[in-house]
């Protein structure tokens, strides 16, 4: 054989080897096709599953739900919010107030000033604290107040109690939890005779109202797959 003949042997000889291995390349190249993740619910924000041991009543103006925050240890003993089913953290907002007894002497004497500061914590359920809320506002006069609480013996049947200053609060609380309690801690008064601190169990310390989660619900289960047909049986 030739030199000529020899080089063309060879160049069929490489022809058949890159026809053969093309589709093992082409093949490799091919993505992978991997199953498309679930996908999740759009985020839900709705009014909050409240359990209030110490409602302080409705607002006249607002008919918002007023709660007073008790100072204590239990969190089985705080304001409990009841968290749905949810995937990934849950964002709970609330509004929290100072608690005030409203006296129309004191205003007309020029001596109801107070200076309010309350702490309020959120805990999980065995006692670990998620995170610490404060409020703090002075009174001086009846607008001060955000509203006047229905159900009480003054004149057009209000309570003396009333919430006066308002901080929005916004806290995250871990994917994991199910309930959350919302405890007082310590209340700072300063009045024109002086400042007092309370934090002894059982005292109320601040007053909640508008409380509200978002989350995002888990994703709807898979629906079942079809029961597989009976066998029919042939006939003898």
């Amino acid at each position: 054989m030739g030199l000529t003949g020899w080089t063309a042997g060879i160049g069929r000889i490489a022809a058949i080897a890159l026809i053969l291995v093309a589709p093992v390349i082409a093949q490799e190249r091919r993505p992978v096709r991997r199953p498309a993740p679930a996908s999740l619910p759009p985020p839900k924000q709705e009014a909050a599953d409240v359990v209030c041991p110490t409602p302080l009543g409705e607002g006249v103006t607002t008919k918002l739900a007023f709660c007073d925050v008790m100072s204590g240890r239990n969190p089985a003993e705080g304001i409990l919010v009841k968290l749905p089913p949810h995937r990934g953290p849950v964002t709970l907002t609330f509004d929290l107030h100072n608690r005030h007894t409203y006296s129309e002497e004191q205003v007309k004497a020029n001596r109801a000033f107070s200076r309010y500061t309350a702490t309020v914590g959120v805990l999980t359920m065995d006692n670990t604290l998620v995170s610490r809320a404060v409020v703090e506002n002075e009174f001086r006069k009846v607008t001060d107040l955000v509203d006047r609480v229905t159900g009480g013996a003054g004149p057009g049947g209000v309570k003396a109690v009333a919430p006066t200053g308002t901080e929005s609060i916004s806290i995250t609380i871990p994917e994991e939890e199910e309930q959350v309690s919302i405890l007082g801690e310590k209340l700072t008064v300063e009045r024109l005779d002086g400042t007092a601190t309370y934090s002894s169990p059982g005292r109320p310390i601040a007053i909640i109202s508008n409380v509200k989660i978002e989350y995002r619900p888990p994703p709807p289960p898979k629906p079942a797959a079809p029961a597989k047909p009976a066998p029919t049986k042939k006939p003898q």
